[in-house]
């Protein structure tokens, strides 16, 4: 299945634990979505790979369709990476889903005040964490609308 748009669906993984990144390639791999998952394993590599593909344009690579973001990255942490994302006009139109192993309301409650789309506790069994990556990738491929490549 190719996205709405007729182009593959770009999705960025900023996740520091390869375990997660490998569950998480596995259960997007499984599915029939056209995609192409593009991974950082921490938080400035995930503000600089924005910077290129959302503002400066300089590569091939278009900016993201959906970011799945950690909270617990080494040296800049998701939660302002977050900040980053919805604070930029080139990078808010972004659908971040925060994918992590905290349920702390205080994370809860900040990610949604920094316009996190939304907040999933990783779960720890395999079979449900795959689960809930290929629920996540169903919903944002099939049943929400993206907003379009503009250029900007």
């Amino acid at each position: 299945m190719i996205s709405e748009r007729g182009r593959k669906l770009n999705i960025l993984l900023v996740e520091d634990n390869p375990f997660d990144i490998f569950l998480t390639k596995r259960a997007l791999e499984d599915s029939k979505i056209n995609l192409r998952l593009h991974v950082v394993e921490n938080g400035a590599d995930a503000v600089h790979f924005l910077h290129q593909k959302c503002i400066q344009r300089d590569t091939d690579i278009p900016c993201p369709d959906l970011v799945l973001l950690d909270l617990n990255l080494p040296g800049m942490s998701g939660t302002e990476v977050l900040e980053e994302i919805k604070g930029n006009p080139f990078t808010l139109h972004i659908p971040v889903i925060v994918l992590t192993t905290s349920d702390e309301p205080r994370d809860i409650c900040e990610a949604y005040f920094l316009q996190a789309n939304c907040f999933i506790t990783k779960p720890v069994d395999v079979d449900q964490f795959t689960a809930a990556v290929q629920s996540i990738e169903k919903f944002w491929t099939e049943v929400a609308k993206l907003p379009p490549d503009s250029g900007t």
